[in-house]
């Protein structure tokens, strides 16, 4: 069945032009048609899709002749960023993701979603899965510059993966204000000793980890695939090395996540180490006066002091004086 509600856009381009046929079938056969008497030509057409019902996406394999395998990976979603070839067409996986903002301190901060991306000589389709990362803003400026549509289906793939790279940039960027908040909050005078929201970082940074860090070897060795034309190859080794600048701060941000999170669970250790101080020093004290009034208490007959008239000061005298030297001892060793 053809798609009707995952359909996002669809659109023939052709010789910088936008072109709107009256479907997809058209479309396709406009462009073909064009390719062949026209004669270096880079007509194409640009399907995009959002989380379409498998029907749909075979019936797109029928007209594109897209592989039964990445069809299923497209359908199914939760794939490993990669890239692979079948015949003349490639497909590739990209997983977007977005900062969040979460106001609730167990909240997500990181979403995740995925792009599957079919490309050959004279068509793009674009699956994409998740709400966030529209591609509307990547067609957009393509659109408006003659100069990117020039480029082919080639062009398309460059410009995805320069957005969805650069959307790695801003979280990853986002990531190291939040984790520099955090570790301001666990080395301040007053902390809250909570470390569930460091965990809850440490988590996310795992998430981005796994997102960012497997594109890396697909995406370095894409210009070296034969359907990227060879004017394009240094537009996507530009776009590696911004991916190898985002997978070494995501590296070192994990990195110091963790260190965070042991210098929280170290904090906590040595406050709950000075709060049981603080307390066995009281119970020190308080110890002394409760044994002499626990043994004066005991009502004997013939007990010593019990019948003199200084006896009454001079037990609350001790009491006083051994209380005070004790306070000034674990005063003067930090206990208190």
């Amino acid at each position: 069945m053809p798609p009707v509600d995952s359909i996002v856009e669809y659109a023939a381009y052709i010789e910088g032009e936008k072109t709107r046929a009256a479907g997809i079938v058209e479309s396709l056969e406009l462009v073909r048609r064009h390719n062949r008497i026209t004669e270096g030509a880079k007509a194409f057409v640009w399907v995009g899709l959002h989380e379409p019902a498998a029907p749909e996406v075979e019936w797109l394999a029928e007209v594109f002749g897209l592989h039964p395998l990445a069809v299923e990976d497209a359908v199914k979603a939760h794939q490993r960023p990669k890239v692979e070839r079948y015949g003349d067409s490639m497909f590739m996986v990209l997983k977007t993701i977005a900062y969040l903002d979460s106001a609730e301190p167990a909240g997500e901060i990181i979403a995740t979603g995925e792009i599957m991306i079919f490309l050959g000589p004279d068509f793009v389709v674009t699956v994409r899965h998740g709400e966030h990362c529209p591609l509307t803003e990547v067609r957009e400026r393509i659109e408006d510059g003659p100069d990117l549509l020039a480029r082919g289906p080639a062009g398309v793939l460059h410009a995805i993966a320069d957005h969805v790279v650069d959307r790695y940039l801003q979280v990853a960027d986002l990531m190291q204000l939040e984790l520099e908040d955090v570790e301001a909050t666990v080395f301040a005078d007053v902390s809250s000793r909570d470390i569930n929201r460091i965990y809850q970082l440490k988590r996310e940074m795992l998430d981005l980890k796994r997102a960012v860090t497997p594109l890396q070897a697909p995406l370095a060795a894409l210009p070296q695939r034969r359907v990227i034309p060879s004017d394009m190859r240094e537009y996507f080794r530009d776009v590696g090395d911004h991916l190898a600048r985002v997978c070494e701060q995501v590296e070192s941000s994990n990195e110091l996540c963790s260190s965070i999170l042991q210098a929280a669970l170290a904090r906590s250790n040595a406050l709950a180490n000075e709060d049981m101080r603080k307390i066995s020093s009281w119970v020190a004290i308080l110890a002394v006066p409760t044994m002499i009034a626990g043994i004066y208490g005991m009502n004997f007959d013939f007990m010593p002091e019990t019948r003199q008239v200084w006896g009454y000061p001079a037990v609350l005298a001790v009491m006083v004086t051994v209380c005070v030297l004790l306070h000034r001892g674990f005063r003067r060793n930090g206990w208190l």
